[in-house]
């Protein structure tokens, strides 16, 4: 206390000039209608940047929060599509009774470990059985296909992606519905796939897209890529075409996993076909 009496004595005229500065200002502002409205919108542009700027860092904290519902609604919204259900229809007694059941449910899920640079690449998200995942499920994200369920734990799975040299997909041009399948290129680039295999009466376009089929692990009409080089495959029985990925790799963030509800009925049902062969 003694101290700052001490301060305060020895500064005394400094403080006194403070004081006096200050309440010139005050009145000069105060009864001055041009001083009083230029200070006002002074102040109103600082205070406004630093809202904005407060503001600014708020949203970027709450990105994460952001993303993960943006995810879960992606997801609800995909369940909803027509392509998630599949057309049961049957006639009895000459009347024909046709309605739709849902085939397809999506669970989004965070990506928490991600390759792009191996030759056998994986991803890791964060949601395992307990959240439904088994292993063969198909994996997508907003942009295209993205891989299958291999390996699933209790709350974490891991997800061969397509650029992997073991991956393969039922694939189809979308104009002409000609069938393939589509496998990572062969020079491992992450933005290039190669479909294979279609019918060479099939007449593709560059930049004509590449979706899933009716026979992938997937509701049909997912993008994959379009079409970026066209050449033969030695023979000309078939036709193979490259394509530029429509999912840059490098950038997932956010992913759903594919529940196919038939799945187990159409492998139990394909199972005993290869027995009684």
């Amino acid at each position: 206390m003694r101290n700052l009496l001490v301060f305060i004595t020895k500064y005394n005229a400094f403080f006194l000039f403070l004081i006096f500065e200050v309440s010139a200002l005050v009145i000069y502002i105060r009864y001055n209608s041009f001083q009083k409205a230029t200070f006002i919108s002074s102040t109103s542009q600082v205070t406004g940047a630093m809202y904005t700027q407060v503001n600014g860092l708020k949203s970027y904290l709450s990105l994460s929060e952001v993303n993960d519902s943006l995810a879960r609604e992606n997801a609800r919204l995909r369940n909803q599509l027509k392509t998630s259900f599949y057309k049961d229809s049957s006639v009895r007694r000459q009347v024909k009774d046709t309605f739709y059941k849902q085939q397809y449910t999506f669970i989004e899920a965070k990506v928490i470990n991600n390759s792009t640079n191996r030759s056998t690449n994986y991803l890791t998200i964060d949601r395992g059985s307990r959240q439904g995942i088994a292993k063969g499920m198909g994996v997508i994200c907003g942009a295209g296909l993205v891989g299958k369920v291999v390996y699933v734990g209790d709350h974490l799975s891991i997800v061969q992606s397509l650029l992997h040299k073991d991956s393969r997909f039922s694939a189809m041009l979308a104009k002409g519905k000609e069938l393939g399948y589509i496998e990572w290129s062969d020079d491992l680039d992450p933005h290039k796939g190669i479909l294979k295999d279609v019918s060479n009466n099939a007449q593709p376009k560059l930049g004509e897209q590449v979706v899933t089929s009716d026979y992938s692990l997937f509701p049909a009409g997912i993008p994959i890529g379009k079409i970026s080089n066209l050449h033969t495959r030695a023979g000309g029985y078939t036709l193979n075409m490259e394509v530029s990925l429509a999912v840059d790799f490098s950038k997932l963030q956010y992913v759903e996993v594919v529940v196919n509800k038939l799945a187990s009925e159409q492998a139990g049902l394909e199972a005993q076909e290869k027995k009684n062969e």
